[in-house]
């Protein structure tokens, strides 16, 4: 999935978490916790791939070796700090970044490439790129997932404008002064 597609599933995932939870959209905080926190596995895999680090683009950051201590660390100093919600929140949008990757996998029937989940353990093959999902009868047309995720930014970005924009004016003032 590619970056920014991931930064608006974490804001729906966490949205639907917060309408389901405590019948409300979410408030500015937890919007950006959300949305750091599906940023936070490209943030740490992509620039040590760039810089020829490691092989692959999702390895630490992607592994739920890593993910699950950091988020228990951070849920266990948030309950100490009473910010819970901010850590359910960047939670929230971890676990959907890494959730979201693993069923391109699985529909293409590249299940190998899911090496990451528990990578080091196991070892994550160079990544494939944009799937075929299917072909359009009668129109030769494939659909790739790359369509499904314009659709899915589009949605997410829908939501977050129409819940307000919930942190757009906090980091628009902590980049201003």
């Amino acid at each position: 999935m590619q970056p920014v597609v991931h930064l608006a599933v974490g804001y729906v995932c966490y949205a639907l978490y917060t309408r389901r939870r405590r019948d409300a959209i979410p408030h500015d905080g937890a919007a950006i916790a959300a949305i750091l926190g599906a940023a936070l596995p490209d943030l740490l895999d992509k620039p040590i791939w760039l810089v020829g680090i490691v092989d692959v683009g999702r390895t630490i950051g992607h592994s739920l070796l890593f993910a699950l201590p950091l988020l228990v660390a951070l849920g266990l100093h948030a309950r100490s700090s009473d910010r819970e919600v901010l850590a359910v929140a960047f939670a929230v949008g971890y676990l959907s970044h890494v959730g979201t990757d693993v069923p391109w996998h699985v529909l293409a029937g590249d299940v190998h490439e899911l090496g990451f989940l528990l990578w080091p353990i196991t070892p994550m093959p160079p990544y494939s790129g944009t799937k075929s999902l299917a072909t359009v009868p009668g129109l030769e047309v494939t659909v790739m997932t790359l369509w499904l995720e314009a659709v899915v930014l589009v949605a997410g970005i829908g939501l977050w404008w129409v819940d307000g924009k919930p942190g757009l004016e906090a980091v628009a003032r902590a980049l201003s002064g």
